[in-house]
C-alpha cells in the first residue's frame, strides 16, 4: 500500500489558476524525485462544522478556498529520499518563493496507509476526511473502515484510502492535530474516497445515509471532530 504525503491549503479564490499552473510545472519535479501519484482538489462542498472543519484547520478567510490534496509514493524511504531531493533541489526553492496562498497555514505530514479498497480509475470527485483515533483503537479503527469502504464500493466508490498518522509534525500556525483537536494519546488519520463524479458521490451518500448497516458500523473514535467535505479535483497526475 501507498505512503502518503497529505497536504491542506487554504488558497485565494482569485488565485485558482495561478494555483493550477503551479502544480502543473512542479509535477514533472515531483515524478522525478519519486512522486507516484499527485492529486490536487479544490473545495467544493466544504461545511462549517459545530468543532472542527477544513477552513478552521487552515485557518481560511472568507475569500479562500480549501484545497485538499496529496503525493502516493511506494514507502516512506522513498518518501524520505524525496524530501531531500526537494529541500535540496534549486528549481523547487524557486517554486517555493512564487506560492500563490500563505505557506505559514499549510498543514502536511506523513501517512501510512492501512487501507486501500478498490482499482481507482478516473475520478471525477473525492471525500476528504481526517480523524483523530485513539491509538489503542487502531484495529478497531481498521476494521470499522473495511467496513466503511465496502459500502462505499458497493453505491459506485472506486477507490478508499485510510493512511496512519506515521510522520506528523507541529506547526507553529496551523497542524494536522489542531485540526480534528486531536488529544494525547491520539493519532490522525488522513481519508479520502474517489468517486467518478460528483453526481455519483451524491446519489451513494443517499442512499448509505438510509441503509441500516452503515447506522450498525460503531466508531472508534470522536465523530464530532472529524473534518470532511467534497473536493472536486484540479489535478490528477493518475490521468497523465
Amino acid at each position: 500500500m501507498a505512503y502518503v504525503d497529505g497536504f491542506v491549503v487554504a488558497v485565494p479564490a482569485a488565485n485558482k489558476q495561478e494555483y493550477l499552473k503551479m502544480a502543473a510545472d512542479a509535477a514533472p519535479l515531483f515524478r522525478e524525485f519519486g512522486v507516484r501519484r499527485h492529486v490536487e482538489a479544490w473545495g467544493d462542498d466544504v461545511p462549517d462544522g459545530k468543532v472542527t472543519d477544513f477552513k478552521g484547520a487552515v485557518k481560511a478567510t472568507p475569500d479562500e478556498v480549501v484545497v485538499f490534496s496529496w503525493f502516493e509514493y511506494p514507502d516512506r524511504a522513498t518518501r524520505d529520499a524525496a524530501n531531500q531531493k526537494i529541500m535540496n533541489d534549486p528549481r523547487m526553492k524557486q517554486w517555493g518563493e512564487t506560492m500563490p496562498f500563505d505557506g505559514k497555514r499549510m498543514i502536511y505530514g506523513g501517512f501510512a496507509s492501512i487501507l486501500d479498497e478498490g482499482e481507482g480509475g478516473a475520478m471525477g470527485y473525492l471525500d476528504g476526511v481526517l480523524v483523530a483515533v485513539p491509538d489503542e483503537r487502531k484495529a478497531d479503527y481498521r476494521d470499522f473502515s473495511a467496513n466503511h469502504a465496502a459500502l462505499f464500493k458497493e453505491y459506485g466508490a472506486r477507490r478508499v484510502v485510510d493512511a496512519w498518522g506515521d510522520d506528523v509534525p507541529d506547526g507553529k500556525v496551523t497542524d494536522f492535530k489542531g485540526a480534528v483537536k486531536a488529544e494525547s494519546g491520539e493519532t490522525v488519520v488522513f481519508s479520502w474516497v474517489e468517486w467518478p463524479s460528483r453526481e455519483v458521490r451524491a446519489a451513494a451518500w443517499g442512499k448509505m445515509m438510509e441503509d441500516p448497516r452503515m447506522a450498525a458500523l460503531e466508531m472508534p473514535f470522536d465523530g464530532k471532530r472529524v473534518v470532511y467535505g467534497g473536493f472536486a479535483p484540479i489535478l490528477d497526475t493518475a490521468r497523465g
